[in-house]
């Protein structure tokens, strides 16, 4: 029979061999979870630039006109663009090269948008017609 002591030692090497192996799991777990989570960040700056890239060409190209030169599916490509945040306090390049009063139409080429006369009377309260997208002028 062991002695006390006997036992306790075996105790202590079991656990010994045992924590050695649970420190070296949690350890690795820790280092692959922080390699994971860098991946995660490189993927969702690739497809946030993919979704740029897409919403700035919507003008020469269609989203399945480009699936067919590139061999991606139309919904990849469409979830790269619905991903798509732009940037804060950037424009798009689009949104200033036109004429001053282009309009874009569902096409994507532009027209030009009908005049409105202040003078006309349109647009006021008289009228009975929405002034919802009349600037408000406040004099202080």
């Amino acid at each position: 029979m062991a002695t006390p002591e006997q036992i306790r030692r075996r105790v202590e090497e079991t656990d010994l061999a045992r924590s050695a192996r649970r420190a070296a799991a949690a350890q690795q777990v820790g280092e692959l979870a922080g390699h994971r989570a860098a991946i995660l960040a490189q993927l969702a700056e690739v497809e946030r630039a993919l979704g740029e890239v897409v919403a700035d060409a919507r003008d020469v190209i269609d989203v399945d006109e480009l699936a067919t030169f590139t061999d991606l599916k139309p919904s990849d490509l469409t979830g790269w663009l619905a991903g798509h945040k732009p940037g804060r306090g950037r424009r798009r390049k689009a949104a200033t090269t036109g004429a001053q009063g282009d309009v874009p139409t569902p096409s994507g080429s532009r027209s030009a948008a009908p005049e409105r006369s202040r003078d006309s009377g349109e647009g006021s309260a008289a009228g009975g017609t929405d002034t919802s997208d009349q600037p408000i002028v406040r004099a202080s």
